[in-house]
């Protein structure tokens, strides 16, 4: 592979530059700057580690009106210019360092303690203290000493349960097991809610210029509408899934109401032998382990279907490792990002036009029926079993 244009440069220069006196080097770089065309002054800037306006002024002095009297101009000595704020000061760049390190940020006497890290509230800080300095030095001290701006990094799980990879081997154990005997294997789960009218939704969408949707100001909820609840079932075997829309409550009964309408419409015709089925979930939400609606209407579906379902649960915090999150609903939201989701109808047509080159397929329909909250009392009696279906957890 060619090296590009600015590497090349790079080496260029740094084989000369020791070469050169300082204007030397001004019009060398200018002519490098010339000679790449638009964006070279930006380009020759970034290879050779020399500042815009070094550029620049190579480039003024390049096209003045007779280069060869201006080639015989006057050259600093070595040494020459002004002096680097951190050699005029030596106290500035240990300030800078007891400001932004995190155990002296924490210190109560620190003055950064409850403000952000900018470059402005640094240099405040800083000339506060006696060491006078831009923000724009600031910034440039802090690339230095091999500072960025980052983002938090979500790393930290929190305490970790002694059985946890037991856990895990059991649960993929369990699945593997079903997928083997050509059982099917589920994951489910519900997507976040998402308001339905003309909201602003996360994400870009290729407009023509100046004609970017345009969406409410405030993302308050029309009453007469309501939200789109998307409850989902990806089947791991055939890499396909199914998800209902729902205008309700997002209950017990509406998550087995979705698998029973994925069976119906999906599961029963793709494994018309199937005895057992294995769904995967969260530890808490409609599917939570401890919620006796889940279970009574899981019962119910089993004694509908004849099938044998068991329900592993992931334990507490570990949501993401849910198949169905990273591969059913995060290429559902990339297929809708920047676009409002102006009715029910809309959101259960850009669920099912999802699809991935890894032969990602989704059917999704809508589901008006209301889904109340069950009262206690509502879930106290357990159905018997019509067809020899059974159900157990495993958390």
């Amino acid at each position: 592979m060619e090296p590009s244009p600015e590497a090349v440069l790079a080496r260029t220069y740094s084989l000369i530059w020791p070469y050169l006196d300082e204007r030397q080097r001004r019009l060398l770089l200018a002519a490098g700057a010339r000679g790449l065309g638009r964006g070279g002054i930006s380009k020759v800037a970034r290879a050779t580690g020399a500042s815009r306006q070094t550029v620049h002024t190579g480039l003024v002095e390049l096209e003045g009106p007779n280069p060869a009297v201006d080639l015989a101009g006057r050259v600093r000595r070595p040494g020459g210019g002004r002096r680097r704020l951190q050699d005029t000061d030596p106290g500035l760049v240990p300030a800078l360092e007891a400001l932004i390190d995190p155990d002296t940020r924490g210190d109560p006497e620190s003055p950064l303690r409850w403000t952000c890290k900018s470059t402005h509230q640094l240099a405040q800080a800083l000339t506060a203290q006696g060491h006078p300095v831009s923000d724009d030095t600031v910034g440039r001290l802090l690339k230095q000493q091999d500072y960025r701006l980052q983002r938090t990094q979500k790393t930290l799980e929190g305490a970790q349960h002694p059985d946890r990879d037991a856990q895990f081997r059991y649960l993929n154990e369990q699945a593997r097991e079903h997928l083997a005997a050509g059982q099917p294997v589920v994951s489910v789960d519900t997507k976040k809610k998402e308001l339905v009218g003309r909201y602003a939704n996360g994400g870009a969408e290729w407009q023509p210029s100046g004609e970017p949707e345009r969406v409410g100001v405030h993302d308050f909820p029309d009453p007469t509408v309501g939200e789109a609840v998307p409850y989902g079932v990806y089947d791991l075997g055939r890499n396909t899934g199914w998800v209902s829309v729902g205008t309700d409550h997002d209950t017990a009964a509406f998550a087995v109401a979705t698998l029973r309408r994925w069976w119906e419409q999906m599961g029963v015709a793709v494994y018309p032998k199937a005895t057992r089925l294995l769904v995967t979930a969260d530890a808490g939400g409609s599917n939570g382990y401890r919620l006796r609606l889940w279970k009574t209407e899981l019962a119910r579906f089993a004694a509908e279907t004849g099938l044998e379902v068991t329900v592993c649960h992931f334990p507490p915090g570990t949501s993401k490792w849910n198949k169905i999150e990273h591969r059913l609903f995060s290429h559902i939201s990339i297929n809708w990002r920047g676009r409002p989701l102006v009715s029910h109808e809309v959101v259960v047509e850009l669920i099912g036009a999802t699809t991935t080159s890894t032969g990602l397929k989704v059917q999704a329909a809508l589901d008006p029926r209301p889904y109340p909250r069950a009262s206690r009392s509502a879930t106290k009696s357990w159905p018997q079993s019509r067809s020899g279906g059974t159900t157990s957890t495993a958390s």
